[in-house]
């Protein structure tokens, strides 16, 4: 059967989320995704950054192909200002790109193409929840996207086949719980809480960035180390010593003051107070939808959003799953989900031109 998101003239779309830590990627041919990738590129360093990454991804102006765009990068130190961010956002894919054959997505003003973006810094800055969540219910109908990537969280709840979020600029959505500022692997566990359970005695922490939470995800056996794409917060190791080494100082002790049962109780108990941010933020967003609508799971931090299932009891599905993709590239699509989200829409956007 033919994918709704097929379209006759333009057999290639390629979908990119550009972000302030990552640059995400997807490609679509005929309706499908056939790949999808995450690298690092650490905007606040410069655009060059981004623009270094790109030369890894080889020829980006290929005949057929179409280029959609999405953006969270505008908020990077970078810039002076949001509207800043977006000019210059939009400058580097011009300069990268060229203009023809290539679309901005504004989300609640739908496709664009550069110039006429330059207008529309509003309705494009931080729009690739728009993308995703927007997907999410023309494929699932009904049910409440969790997207939980290495920094931040989306939750939006859809009905109907159609949005029906309470915010829209990051500002608006953090005042809704639809955006929960904590992720799977930059996060400061500073951020996270203020006290921590050691040995029976709720102990202050080190105001520091000691560790973060893809530590956690080491300890507990829950982070794919391919994305952890960024140096430790102390630029040792990457391993279990090393991470409980990194928690131990944010409570001021060497890892051989306790037994490492014990830090890894520690390290569940950060766990689990992060996911109650984020149930708190799901719970205020689920108000309006039935119990039987489900989480639609996107985003690295996957692990996270399946226990957020289980502590909801709604049924969990993965976004990869629920997309038109090749097998072997869900699990990356899932990670990747703004990109192949603009990828697929651009598509149907383009066939229904």
């Amino acid at each position: 059967m033919k994918s709704r998101f097929a379209n006759e003239g333009k057999t290639l779309v390629t979908g990119w989320d550009i972000g302030g830590a990552h640059l995400k990627m997807a490609r679509c041919r005929n309706g499908e995704i056939i790949s999808a990738r995450i690298l690092k590129t650490p905007l606040w360093l410069g655009v060059d950054q981004t623009r270094e990454a790109l030369r890894e991804l080889g020829p980006l102006r290929e005949t057929g192909n179409v280029n959609v765009f999405t953006m969270t990068g505008e908020l990077s130190d970078t810039f002076t200002s949001r509207d800043a961010g977006i000019a210059g956002l939009l400058d580097f894919i011009e300069e990268e790109f060229g203009v023809e054959n290539t679309l901005i997505f504004a989300g609640r003003a739908g496709f664009c193409d550069v110039r006429a973006a330059r207008s529309l810094g509003s309705d494009i800055a931080s729009a690739n929840w728009h993308a995703t969540a927007s997907l999410s219910a023309k494929l699932a109908g009904t049910g409440l996207f969790v997207d939980m990537g290495s920094t931040t969280t989306d939750i939006l709840a859809f009905k109907h086949g159609a949005l029906v979020n309470d915010g829209y600029s990051d500002a608006e959505r953090l005042l809704t719980g639809e955006l929960v500022y904590t992720g799977f692997a930059r996060s400061a566990l500073i951020g996270i809480a203020a006290l921590v359970p050691v040995r029976g005695h709720m102990t202050p922490l080190m105001n520091e960035y000691f560790a973060n939470t893809a530590d956690l995800g080491r300890i507990l056996g829950t982070l794919n180390e391919a994305d952890d794409k960024y140096p430790s917060a102390d630029r040792l190791p990457k391993t279990v010593a090393g991470s409980i080494q990194r928690i131990a100082r944010m409570v001021g002790r060497d890892s051989g003051d306790l037994e490492e049962s014990e830090w890894i109780d520690i390290a569940r108990w950060f766990s689990e107070h992060q996911l109650r941010m984020i149930h708190d933020g799901a719970f205020r967003v689920a108000r309006k939808l039935d119990h039987a609508a489900p989480v639609v799971g996107a985003g690295i931090g996957r692990p996270q959003i399946r226990q957020l299932a289980k502590r909801m009891d709604r049924p969990y599905v993965d976004f990869g799953s629920l997309i038109p993709a090749a097998e072997d590239t869900r699990d990356d699509a899932s990670k990747a989900a703004p990109a192949a989200a603009v990828a697929l829409l651009g598509s149907l956007h383009l066939q229904e031109s």
